[in-house]
């Protein structure tokens, strides 16, 4: 069967779809964002032929699936599959923010996505930034400087840092008024224009001073106030809560549906994945990438928040009461969330000014059994990121304790 083939080949990361590559491969610096690589290849007659030839492979299992199912059909869609291995399109990606955003992304989905479903969450369509948290402390030191444990109130300052920087004050301002503007006597605000102005925000205003708010620490004395605030800096009561409360997976559905949300959630999973034997909790190693992918969910139906507790509770309104058979895989989702020491590593570490610095192989915390499927050659699908979480919560290692390791490792230049 033609469906069965081109699966196997989507299957294997060397035949077709290389999409997170070698930094040293030579096509690396000459990638192009799907937008200029559609045009680019629309422009030539074979190569349009064969991407609207592979666009109707993929249609193919949900419109018309007996034209793709014949011996003459499954050799247009190889020789189409091997053919865009030559192209432009090959390999293209997005950048979060981009003029055209949601055309790339859309493109882009269109090319990798599986025959199987909408659920291919395992890669993320945006270029890698690959920056570290140490290039936001030398461009901000009065927000990073001080660790969490003194009297300094961290939220404070960057709330005021944001005021006294004209990009940030003016995008600010700009989220301020949708999210708190109300719409009638039943609606709260405009949720859409609230998260829309949320997403400029997050992807117009240095790092520097959207993060100084959103992951600022807060000081021992001082923690309810100052959490609460950090918690209110995305106006909670318009883009993040609701009137009922939806299933994590329901949200997860209606998150797929939509390319930003969807193509910002696979970032999220991408870079924010643990890792149980790694002492940064991050299989990626890297705490920059985890909170520039976090931010990133900020303005979607995904939008995470801080809960009303002293700490670092994170998670999108839901939950999963009314999962029925499904219960187990909603809590995971959860999870991705709650749990994730990763993400929450990265804020502690944003907070205490540190960073995760040149990491040698790490033997496991805990003689815990590993899934063999996390590996460190990139298999970071949706259900291994969820497998690894689950692996670390069985490990006889408090948070604080993780925190307190994390928050003493200085970054090595």
């Amino acid at each position: 069967m033609i469906l069965t083939t081109f699966v196997m080949m989507l299957s294997f990361p060397g035949s077709v779809f290389t999409l997170r590559g070698d930094n040293s491969s030579p096509s690396r610096a000459a990638r192009l964002d799907c937008v200029k690589a559609s045009e680019q290849c629309l422009k030539e007659y074979s190569c349009s032929t064969k991407y609207r030839t592979m666009r109707q492979c993929v249609a193919g299992r949900e419109s018309n699936f007996s034209a793709v199912t014949g011996p003459e059909a499954q050799g247009e869609c190889r020789s189409a599959i091997e053919a865009m291995k030559q192209s432009p399109l090959y390999n293209c990606r997005c950048r979060r923010g981009m003029k055209k955003e949601k055309n790339c992304l859309r493109i882009f989905w269109s090319i990798y996505q599986s025959l199987q479903g909408n659920d291919l969450l395992e890669y993320s369509p945006y270029e890698p930034v690959n920056s570290r948290l140490s290039d936001i402390f030398r461009l901000a030191p009065i927000i990073a400087a001080e660790p969490a444990s003194t009297k300094e109130n961290n939220c404070l300052n960057a709330a005021k840092a944001c005021n006294l920087n004209d990009t940030c004050k003016k995008h600010r301002s700009a989220y301020i008024n949708p999210c708190t503007s109300r719409v009638s006597a039943s609606e709260v605000c405009n949720k859409r224009k609230c998260h829309k102005a949320l997403r400029q925000f997050f992807d117009k205003v240095p790092t520097k001073y959207s993060y100084g708010m959103l992951f600022c620490s807060c000081p021992t004395g001082d923690q309810t106030a100052c959490a609460e605030r950090r918690r209110q800096t995305i106006v909670p009561v318009c883009s993040y809560e609701d009137k009922d409360k939806p299933n994590c997976l329901s949200l997860q559905n209606a998150c797929k549906t939509n390319y930003i949300c969807r193509s910002r959630l696979a970032d999220f999973i991408s870079n924010c994945q643990p890792e149980a034997r790694s002492i940064s909790g991050c299989l990626r190693e890297n705490y920059a990438d985890c909170l520039l992918s976090y931010s990133g969910l900020i303005g979607t139906v995904m939008t995470p928040n801080y809960q009303r507790s002293v700490g670092i509770s994170l998670s999108p309104w839901c939950d999963c009461s009314s999962s029925g058979n499904s219960k187990p895989d909603c809590d995971k989702f959860a999870e991705l969330f709650a749990g994730n020491r990763c993400l929450r590593n990265a804020i502690q570490a944003f907070g205490n000014g540190t960073d995760v610095g040149v990491w040698q192989p790490q033997p496991p915390i805990q003689p815990t059994a590993l899934e063999p499927s996390v590996t460190r050659r990139g298999k970071d699908r949706l259900g291994n990121a969820l497998d690894a979480l689950t692996d670390m919560t069985k490990m006889d290692l408090d948070a604080d304790s993780l925190y307190h390791i994390c928050g003493t490792l200085q970054v090595k230049n």
